[in-house]
C-alpha cells in the first residue's frame, strides 16, 4: 500500500546533524549521476531495492529537491511498485516547518530504504539540514540503511556540495559554487550529469580548493554504491575520479577568481561498471 507523508508541525529545527557518520556507518550509499533507466531494466534502481531488502523494502521517497512533487513522486511509486517493492511513502517537506513532522520521522524510523530525487540540491539542504529529519536520515544510516538519491540528490550527499557552476570549459574558481552538503560521505565532492555536460572544470575546480577530498564525477544512468569506504560502479557509462591530494604542482594560491587554475600530477581514474574504489586508500580495487 502507497502512503503519502505531508504531515507538518511548526518550529523550525536548528543544530547541526552528527559530523562524519560515514566512520561508523552501517549502510550503503547509492548515488546516481541522473537520468536513471526508469522504464527499462532499471538497473540501477532494482540494486537500490535489492539492498534495501527486496520484495521485503520499505521505502521512502523525498522529494524535497522537486518543484515537482506529486509528478515525480508518482514516478518513482510507479518504479518501485513495478519492481515489487509494495511499502513506498512520499515524504514531501516544502519547508524547514516541516522538518519536524512525526509522521515523516516514523516512516524514516521503520525505512529500510530512502531515496532522494532530482531537482535543486540547495532544496535540499535549505530545507533539511540541521533539522530532526536530518539526523534521523544520519542516524539510520548509522544503522544499516541504503539511502540513495539522483542528481541533485546526489550532489548533496558530500559534505562539500556543489550548488551550481558553469559546464564545458577550463577550470577557473569563478566556475563553481559550492556548499555544505548533507555529509553522507564526506570525503568526497560529487557532480553528476558529469560527462554528459562536460563537468570535468568545474570538479577540478571544486577538489582544487579542498585538495584533500576525493572529486566524484558520476555520469547519467550510473551509480557509485557505496559500503565500507568502498565504492562499486554500476550502470551504462562511467565515473571520474579525481585525486590532487598528490599533486605537486597548483597555482591557487595566487590566482584572481577569474583566473586560470594550473594543476599538476593530478590522478585520474575512469571507472566504468563492475570496476571498484577504495576511498580510504584512494586506489581502484583491481
Amino acid at each position: 500500500m502507497v502512503n503519502q507523508v505531508q504531515e507538518t508541525q511548526a518550529d523550525s529545527v536548528n543544530g547541526d546533524a552528527t559530523a562524519n557518520p560515514a566512520k561508523q556507518a552501517q549502510g550503503q550509499l547509492v548515488i546516481i549521476g541522473g537520468a536513471e533507466d526508469k522504464d527499462g531494466d532499471c538497473k540501477i534502481l532494482r540494486e537500490f531495492v535489492r539492498l534495501s531488502g527486496g520484495l521485503d523494502a520499505k521505502i521512502v521517497v523525498m522529494t524535497v529537491a522537486t518543484e515537482l512533487p506529486r509528478e515525480v513522486g508518482d514516478n518513482y511509486i510507479r518504479v518501485f511498485e513495478r519492481l515489487g517493492v509494495k511499502d513506498v511513502r512520499i515524504a514531501d517537506t516544502t519547508d524547514r516547518e516541516d522538518a519536524r513532522s512525526s509522521t515523516i520521522l516514523e516512516s524514516i524510523d521503520k525505512a529500510t530504504g530512502v531515496f532522494f530525487t532530482g531537482g535543486d540540491q540547495a532544496r535540499i539542504t535549505d530545507t533539511l539540514k540541521g533539522t530532526e529529519i536530518h539526523k534521523a536520515l544520519l542516524k539510520r544510516y548509522r544503522d544499516g540503511i541504503t539511502v540513495g538519491g539522483t542528481s541533485a540528490g546526489a550532489s548533496m550527499m558530500s559534505a562539500t556540495m556543489i550548488v551550481e557552476g558553469d559546464s564545458e570549459t577550463h577550470p577557473r574558481l569563478e566556475i563553481v559554487e559550492t556548499d555544505e552538503g548533507m555529509s553522507f560521505l564526506p570525503e568526497v565532492v560529487i557532480d553528476q550529469h558529469f560527462s554528459q555536460r562536460g563537468r570535468i572544470g568545474r570538479l577540478l575546480a571544486a577538489v582544487a580548493r579542498k585538495p584533500h577530498l576525493l572529486g566524484l564525477g558520476i555520469d547519467e544512468n550510473t551509480a557509485v554504491v557505496v559500503s565500507n569506504h568502498q565504492l562499486e560502479v554500476i550502470g551504462e557509462a562511467s565515473c571520474t575520479i579525481v585525486d590532487l591530494k598528490g599533486s605537486s604542482h597548483s597555482n591557487i594560491d595566487t590566482l584572481l577568481r577569474d583566473e586560470n587554475l594550473a594543476l599538476c600530477d593530478v590522478k585520474l581514474h575512469v571507472l566504468p561498471d563492475g570496476y571498484k574504489f577504495d576511498l580510504a586508500t584512494r586506489s581502484p580495487i583491481l
